[in-house]
């Protein structure tokens, strides 16, 4: 029978290779052995990637003078044996059942705060190989967490939102990665919004959901990741306003948002592995083929996990569920505005994005709150907290102002008469004796 080779020693024989090919020259072997050392590798067992020159040079000997088996991973020579005292060992041993899920780190602090071993006295990997051998090395197993499949009762209950990192497009001349932002109807698979864009900013996913509401109507729970566009304070204000529950995934669960990862599979395989991209000039173009798509295709085709329906005849059975914008659809606008505190300039100017606009002048060291329209870039006016209009915002025209005729204090003339009973004047009228008039 053949004897296995060990990994390890492959991996370690496959770092010497440049070594091992030619006989050297003098002086070049401490010149391969630098040079391998800086490279960097997959380690088995490990998570670093870097080698150290002594190490790779201990493995050409060993290599040299015992071939394949001197590359094999050698037993300790203390393997069983710890070099803990044995009342040391014992007290580990009762720590680590006492609280199973007590770490290596908290044993030696323990061991430590008691004054058991001296500060530095028992090492970390010690204790590790202590309690490995008596089978304690690892937690207690909890029961798997329970994760069971499910469907929302009505479209529009729950819709699912998420980001797949597109292809590149030429705009402009220049190579451009886009991202695909799309948002999901949970009982129908139906997309209420998809589109390219040029970013997965918060920004970007807000005009994606603008418009899935105004074609969809409103959902009552949107689950998201828990990245930092969807943490965004104007996104979740957005949904406060329209009522919608914005639920986050928990970190790295994504089956949480099962149902998009599986369209994202039916996305690559269906559309971008039939886009050309030669045709296309420019973001607008790569749109209009996905929605064309979309509508013309994905919307259309049986699902297999709706009882044969297309996505879109599931949808429609549900019309009478889905909660309609209404009256709020004629301010859709103003429910996408961003708003932002801001303490009005001496003189009557407030920054955004770099630039000043300049608000009405008695708002001068008042805190405001402005109002702006994201995707037009423009500051549209100042409100209290309570939402009250304070007046308009505008971009300011320094030249403009050098012309304009500003108001001044009401004049001196106007104000009222002194009565002549200061202290000042009482004092100066004391000391040298002057009579009243």
């Amino acid at each position: 029978m053949t004897k296995p080779i060990d990994p390890v020693a492959l991996f370690r024989l496959s770092v010497l290779g440049p070594l091992l090919h030619r006989p050297l020259n003098r002086g070049e072997f401490q010149r391969l052995v630098q040079e391998l050392a800086e490279r960097h590798y997959e380690i088995p067992g490990s998570r670093r990637t870097l080698l150290s020159a002594k190490t790779i040079a201990a493995w050409y000997y060993a290599y040299r003078d015992h071939g394949i088996d001197g590359l094999a991973p050698r037993p300790r020579r203390d393997r069983g044996r710890s070099q803990i005292a044995a009342e040391i060992q014992e007290q580990i041993l009762v720590l680590k059942r006492e609280n199973p899920r007590r770490s290596l780190g908290q044993i030696v602090l323990l061991l430590e705060s008691s004054g058991q071993v001296p500060l530095g006295s028992v090492s970390r990997s010690a204790i590790h190989r202590l309690l490995q051998h008596h089978g304690l090395s690892r937690p207690e197993e909890r029961a798997p967490e329970e994760k069971r499949s499910f469907v929302a009762a009505h479209a529009g209950d729950v819709w699912y939102g998420d980001v797949l990192h597109g292809p590149r497009i030429s705009l402009h001349g220049k190579p451009r990665k886009v991202y695909l932002v799309s948002l999901m109807d949970d009982a129908s698979r139906l997309l209420t919004h998809s589109a390219f864009c040029l970013g997965e900013t918060a920004l970007d996913i807000e005009g994606v959901l603008k418009q899935a509401l105004l074609k969809r109507g409103v959902p009552r729970k949107l689950v998201v990741d828990n990245g930092a566009a969807y943490r965004s304070g104007s996104l979740q204000s957005i949904c406060v306003r329209l009522g919608i529950a914005l639920i986050y995934c928990r970190p790295y669960a994504p089956e949480g948002k099962g149902k998009l990862e599986r369209w994202h599979r039916t996305f690559r395989d269906q559309f971008l592995s039939e886009l050309d991209l030669r045709a296309i000039r420019g973001l607008d173009d790569l749109n209009a083929r996905l929605w064309a798509w979309l509508e013309q295709v994905y919307h259309q085709r049986p699902h297999g996990g709706l009882a044969g329906l297309t996505p879109l005849q599931r949808y429609q059975q549900d019309l009478p569920h889905i909660r309609s914008l209404g009256i709020q659809a004629a301010r859709i606008d103003d429910l996408f505005y961003h708003r932002l505190p801001r303490k009005v300039r001496k003189d009557g100017t407030v920054s955004w994005e770099g630039r000043r606009f300049e608000v009405p002048y008695e708002l001068a060291g008042k805190a405001v709150t402005l109002v702006v329209d994201p995707h037009g870039e423009r500051v549209l006016r100042v409100e209290k907290e309570t939402g009250e209009d304070l007046g308009p915002g505008t971009p300011l025209d320094l030249e403009a102002n050098a012309q304009r005729r500003r108001h001044k204090p009401s004049p001196a003339s106007d104000a009222p008469e002194k009565t002549g009973s200061s202290l000042v004047e009482i004092a100066h009228r004391q000391y040298y004796g002057k009579k009243e008039d």
